[in-house]
């Protein structure tokens, strides 16, 4: 059986017309969407200007789960990537790199080729003094895979290294350094 709907009040002459909400400016509810939906996989890597571009400093993402597919197969295949980079005039936007991770869910690769290929698209992107790939593949047929891969900038040359005393050289009686 449907239901009725209830009949809309009857004006009466002592009723007073109701006024009209004024017209906002914003729309509540409504905006355009950005040209990558934060929702979908995607290819770009957006960047942004290095706040510190004067000084060589570590950027280092950790993607504790990151899949593609065997090529041969079509089973998934799992890493963790750890992403270091010390960035020159350009940073990657994390959220972009988010969603160009999650790009290759579906796609089938070597995990040789889709670390360099990763490599290669973020040197393209952001142009870094330096930066290294480490993917640590989860085994598969009882083996486990690690495949490093680095670029360095023609001509950049990193700090001499410094290295800090430890806690277990200086003694534990303050625990101050």
């Amino acid at each position: 059986m449907a239901k009725k709907t209830p009949a809309s009040p009857v004006a009466t002459p002592s009723s007073k017309p109701a006024k009209a909400a004024p017209k906002s400016a914003v729309k509540v509810g409504a905006r355009d969407m950005p040209p990558n939906p934060p929702t979908a996989p995607s290819k770009e890597l957006h960047v942004f200007a290095n706040p510190s571009s004067g000084r060589d400093y570590v950027i280092q993402f950790q993607i504790p789960e990151f899949t593609c597919n065997c090529p041969l197969t079509g089973q998934p295949d799992f890493a963790h990537f750890t992403i270091d980079m010390i960035c020159d005039e350009l940073c990657i936007e994390l959220k972009s790199l988010k969603m160009y991770m999650w790009s290759y869910r579906n796609e089938g690769s070597f995990h040789e080729k889709v670390t360099n290929t990763i490599l290669d698209d973020i040197v393209a992107a952001a142009r870094p003094r330096f930066a290294r790939i480490t993917a640590k593949w989860y085994v598969r047929g009882g083996i486990y895979t690690n495949v490093v891969v680095e670029h360095r900038k023609k001509g950049w040359v990193p700090a001499p290294r410094v290295d800090l005393p430890s806690v277990a050289t200086l003694g534990q009686a303050t625990g101050l350094l």
